[in-house]
C-alpha cells in the first residue's frame, strides 16, 4: 500500500492549521483550525473490504508534573506514551478529503461514533485531557489535531496510519479508543501504509535544529 496526503508530507512538520494548537504571539499557544488533513491510499490487497485510520503522538510525556507549566521544560528523556488523535473505522474507498472529519474546535467533544459514509469515529485522547475541565469535559470523537507541550524539550512525531482488513467492520462495539482498535484488527491486517510527521509549539526545538 501508499499513503499520500495534498496536506501532510512524510517527515515534514504539520501546517498549524491541522492542529488543535498554533503558537501566538501573546500567550504561548491559542486555538487553532483543526482541519483534518485529506489522505488517500492506493495498492491495496484485492481481499481488502475495510479500512482503519489511526493518528496517533509518539511522544507525549508519562509525567504531566512539568507539561505546560512557566519556568519549567519537559526533559527530552522523560519516557514517552501514545496519544490518539483519530481513529476511524469501517472506512470504504481510497480517500478522506480534508476537513471532512473535522472543521475547528468543538467544546466538549464531536458526536460520535457515526461518521461519514457509514464508517464509525473513535474517541480520541483529547476525552482523557479534558476530564477535569469544566468548560471542555466530554467524549472527543474524530479527528483532533496536535497541541503538545509548549515547553516540551522533544520534537513530537505524528502517525497516520492506514489499515486494509480483511472484515467489512471493525471488530469493536459501542465506545472504544485507539488502543481497542489495535487489539481488535489483529489477525485481520492485510496490509498498511503510514506517514509520520512533526510538530511542536516550543520554539526552542525548531532554533535548535535551524
Amino acid at each position: 500500500m501508499k499513503l499520500t496526503s495534498e496536506s501532510l508530507s512524510d517527515g515534514a512538520r504539520i501546517a498549524d492549521a491541522h492542529c488543535f494548537c498554533r503558537p501566538s504571539t501573546s500567550d504561548p499557544v491559542e486555538m487553532s483550525d483543526n482541519i483534518s488533513p485529506h489522505l488517500a491510499w492506493t495498492d491495496a490487497p484485492a481481499e481488502t473490504r475495510s479500512f482503519v485510520v489511526i493518528c496517533h503522538d509518539a511522544d507525549v510525556p508519562t509525567v504531566g508534573d512539568d507539561v505546560n507549566q512557566a519556568g519549567r521544560t519537559v526533559p527530552h528523556d522523560l519516557p514517552r506514551a501514545d496519544f490518539f488523535h483519530w481513529v476511524l473505522v469501517d472506512v470504504q474507498g481510497g480517500e478522506l478529503p480534508a476537513g471532512a472529519h473535522s472543521r475547528g474546535i468543538t467544546a466538549r467533544g464531536k458526536d460520535g461514533p457515526s461518521a461519514p459514509g457509514d464508517a464509525r469515529h473513535g474517541l480520541n485522547d483529547y476525552t482523557g485531557w479534558f476530564a477535569g475541565d469544566a468548560d471542555m469535559a466530554g467524549e472527543y470523537f474524530g479527528f483532533d489535531g496536535p497541541c503538545p507541550p509548549w515547553n516540551d524539550e522533544r520534537l513530537h512525531h505524528y502517525h497516520f496510519t492506514v489499515f486494509a482488513l480483511d472484515v467489512a467492520r471493525c471488530p469493536v462495539e459501542g465506545t472504544f479508543g485507539g488502543d481497542d482498535v489495535r487489539k481488535a484488527i489483529q489477525g485481520h491486517v492485510l496490509d498498511s501504509a503510514s506517514m509520520v510527521c512533526t510538530y511542536s509549539l516550543n520554539p526552542a526545538v525548531y532554533a535548535a535544529d535551524a
